[in-house]
């Protein structure tokens, strides 16, 4: 009784009221009649030139912690990881109960409504941790799980060059990398892409890689597969797709590797450590 008291109390106390983001500065946001206290942000620095800075975002009930320590073991000593912890909020998927999470999610399901509003707020955080950065310095985003789908929400708002209601996205983005996750308001997209030149132009040459495992029991391997489907067939050119058998709802080496590879590639680093 004392821990359903807990949980109870714990969620009248986060203020997590969307109603609205409103710009106040080319590359801040603030929630409107409401609060999301993110949490702990661990940075990575480059081991060699600084050439790239790519904030990654964890996935459902995790933190940035975790994927730091990940990150850190990398032969990617050119850039920067920003690794952000997402605010404790929440969770329908959890009848209510509280969890770190950039969004709200109600069901893994195709027809499961988008949280249009927790995607923004994220999106927005994530565009003012990238705000700092140098202007000859390449930006990209990445994640896991939730944090791929908060990645590649981020990836359609920069195509579109505005948030989901309308106020304008300022990241420069030059990559962006989703393990084991999904694409959000994939059925929209199209509206965000047709008839828009500069948003068909940016689609065309934004690298994008997805990776999924075939066993993946928690974000099951057809959603990413489906998300590729989306992108591709949206004029996104330039994505990527590799799937790996037997792998479920965590990362291996190989995909390490993979991912590596991929942003040597994309992002042109020259892979010298100092």
């Amino acid at each position: 009784m004392s821990t359903m008291l807990a949980h109870r109390q714990a969620c009248e106390s986060i203020l997590i009221v969307l109603e609205a983001i409103e710009s106040i500065g080319p590359s801040l946001y603030c929630v409107r009649r409401g609060a999301f206290e993110f949490g702990k942000t661990h940075v990575v620095r480059p081991k060699g030139r600084h050439q790239a800075t790519i904030v990654w975002l964890h996935g459902l009930g995790d933190n940035g912690s975790s994927w730091s320590q990940i990150l850190e073991t990398l032969p990617l000593p050119n850039i920067k990881w920003i690794c952000p912890t997402a605010p404790t909020r929440p969770i329908t998927l959890f009848g209510g109960f509280p969890s770190t999470a950039w969004f709200d999610v109600g069901d893994l399901s195709e027809d499961s409504p988008d949280d249009v509003e927790g995607l923004d707020a994220a999106a927005a955080h994530v565009a003012n941790l990238l705000s700092t950065e140098p202007a000859d310095i390449k930006l990209g985003i990445g994640g896991f799980s939730m944090g791929a789908a908060t990645s590649l929400y981020s990836a359609t708002c920069f195509i579109h060059g505005k948030y989901g209601i309308g106020n304008p996205y300022p990241a420069n983005l030059s990559a962006v990398v989703g393990l084991s996750g999904w694409l959000p308001c994939s059925k929209t997209l199209k509206n965000k892409i047709e008839g828009q030149e500069e948003a068909a132009r940016r689609a065309a040459s934004l690298p994008i890689l997805l990776c999924h495992g075939k066993g993946d029991d928690v974000v099951p391997y057809k959603f990413g597969e489906k998300s590729s489907l989306a992108l591709s067939s949206n004029g996104f050119q330039n994505s990527t797709f590799k799937s790996y058998n037997g792998l479920g709802h965590y990362t291996i080496p190989e995909e390490m590797e993979d991912v590596c590879a991929w942003l040597t590639s994309k992002l042109g680093l020259d892979g010298r450590p100092t």
